[in-house]
């Protein structure tokens, strides 16, 4: 759902997973390309049309925030990465994530066996 967002709207809806809710003015100080107020505003509007960002009033003026959730944000971007650099293949995702293996701590690579386990006991369970 986000993937289908045109590349500068994408964008502000990408700040505001990374930065956290921010106004108008922040928006605009936090994005790559300078855009006026205005043309961000106009942007906003139709995000919040689409559903995908809301806002509230504040001494600041309008915050904006997204509305999906940061979880599902996650899993539909990482869900288009598999489909399309990994021919829908989660397995071929995860064996490339441990490829980088070298750039994991012991901690980082214990999280990892941690997760799957889990991943195999819910599946036993659902049985």
């Amino acid at each position: 759902m986000l993937p289908q967002l045109p590349p500068r709207e994408r964008q502000i809806v990408d700040l505001l997973y990374q930065a956290g809710s921010r106004t108008v003015a922040e928006i605009c100080d936090g994005l790559p390309d300078p855009l006026t107020g205005s043309a961000v505003r106009a942007m906003l509007k139709r995000l919040e049309d689409k559903g995908f960002v809301s806002r509230e009033e504040s001494d600041r003026g309008y915050v904006y925030s997204p509305t999906v959730s940061d979880n599902q944000a996650r899993r539909t971007a990482l869900s288009q990465v598999v489909r399309t650099f990994f021919k829908g293949s989660p397995v071929s995702a995860a064996s490339a994530l441990l490829g980088m293996a070298q750039d994991l701590d012991t901690r980082e690579l214990d999280e990892l066996e941690a997760a799957i386990a889990r991943a195999r006991q819910a599946r036993e369970s659902g049985k």
